[in-house]
């Protein structure tokens, strides 16, 4: 079933989606198989594929090559650009950085962190013809002046989100990511905002939620987030594999007649 936008926003109040991050064409074709509605080529590729400790690396040219893969894994899901730090500080950059997502990967949409310091970029994106998908709360991008700390837990904090959702909701955004939000601020979130909200660590009052593919098959080394479930492990399984395959050369059963031509 192909998904669109429009499709998506007009969800809001239906069953929650469940929704994935993914950076390759095999992973993407995983994703599509499932049925996912909408798959994010997150800046997180910096940290998860990349080995990077943030996601600040991530560039431009790295996110469309990683975009146009998935996009070609996925024909089916809505894909998201993950505008990356620095790509869109005044809007001619963000217009041109967000059309190439669109016109080079064939993206559907772009994310961008920020809320009211970031809705006039917004409003200027879709004004454009260009779908975004608004992301407040805890900004990866931000970290090396914020840290990691949830937000919403004190009434300061908490109605500062309030008048970033608003913001960027008022700026045209079709969706919104609310990450490392305190579980009863994103309930009040979601029930204010007209359109989706997606948690990421927000508890589980939304609309929809993010899981990087590698920590949802359970595929990554490093510890994943306290809110990222795995549903397989395959590390494991791959490390075995791996390690049948060389034990089978170096006792010469692989390759053998079956496997050869």
């Amino acid at each position: 079933m192909k998904w669109t936008v429009r499709k998506f926003r007009q969800h809001k109040g239906g069953a929650p989606l469940g929704l994935v991050t993914a950076y390759d064409y095999i992973t993407a074709r995983f994703a599509h198989r499932a049925g996912v509605p909408l798959i994010l080529v997150g800046d997180s590729l910096a940290t998860t594929a990349l080995g990077h400790a943030t996601t600040i690396p991530a560039t431009m040219d790295a996110m469309i090559h990683h975009a146009e893969a998935v996009r070609r894994g996925a024909p089916d899901a809505i894909v998201v650009g993950d505008m990356p730090f620095l790509s869109y500080p005044t809007v001619p950059d963000a217009l041109r950085n967000a059309g190439r997502f669109l016109r080079e990967a064939g993206c559907d949409a772009v994310k961008l962190e920020g809320g009211v310091t970031k809705a006039d970029v917004i409003a200027a994106l879709v004004s454009e013809g260009i779908p975004v998908q608004a992301h407040i709360g805890l900004q990866p991008q931000s970290v090396k002046s914020t840290g990691y700390a949830v937000r919403g837990r004190s009434a300061e904090d908490a109605d500062a989100l309030r008048a970033d959702l608003d913001a960027v909701v008022e700026a045209g955004a079709f969706s919104v990511v609310l990450e490392g939000v305190a579980p009863e601020v994103a309930d009040d979130l979601t029930k204010r905002a007209p359109v989706p909200t997606i948690g990421v660590g927000a508890g589980w009052h939304c609309d929809a939620y993010y899981l990087v593919l590698a920590d949802l098959l359970g595929l990554s080394d490093s510890q994943p987030p306290k809110f990222a479930k795995a549903y397989a492990h395959l590390a494991d399984d791959a490390v075995a594999a791996i390690s049948s395959y060389m034990a089978e050369v170096a006792d010469l059963k692989y390759p053998d007649a079956a496997h050869s031509y």
